[in-house]
């Protein structure tokens, strides 16, 4: 397994680590995804995730207006680009090198990706769900 999380620490969190080697992948949100586990949820107690999510090719239409049930989402994207609309109409763009923080609740819609594409993405809790929405005003 490349999962490790056997370390006990003091704050009865364990230390995780994952092994490029043996990949544990993990079922998503997005049937067309890839997921990539990287052991945070079960050393962190359920108290944050941290997943590899990839795509070998874009996105062929948007996933509509969404929010997720969690404190917050952030993303680094690694490779690729991928576009996020928000209230007013406001798209951002975050490619390769660029983060962005999505507080819990808040309204967005993946509008458009580059034809692949890989990014870190971290959720506090674990345990983050979706909903669809109306598109903001």
């Amino acid at each position: 397994m490349s999962v490790e999380a056997s370390v006990g620490t003091d704050s009865g969190n364990d230390v995780a680590i994952a092994k490029i080697d043996d990949p544990v992948m993990v079922p998503g949100r997005r049937e067309f995804l890839k997921y990539r586990e990287l052991g945070v949820t079960a050393a962190s107690g359920g108290r944050l995730r941290a997943q590899i999510t990839s795509a070998s090719q874009g996105l062929s239409e948007e996933t509509g207006w969404h929010v997720h049930l969690c404190e917050g989402q952030f993303v680094y994207m690694l490779s690729g680009w991928v576009d996020l609309e928000f209230a007013g109409g406001r798209v951002e763009r975050i490619k390769a090198g660029d983060s962005m923080y999505i507080p819990g609740g808040t309204p967005h819609n993946e509008t458009a990706t580059s034809d692949a594409f890989e990014l870190l993405e971290v959720s506090i809790p674990a345990d983050m769900g979706t909903e669809v929405c109306d598109a903001p005003a």
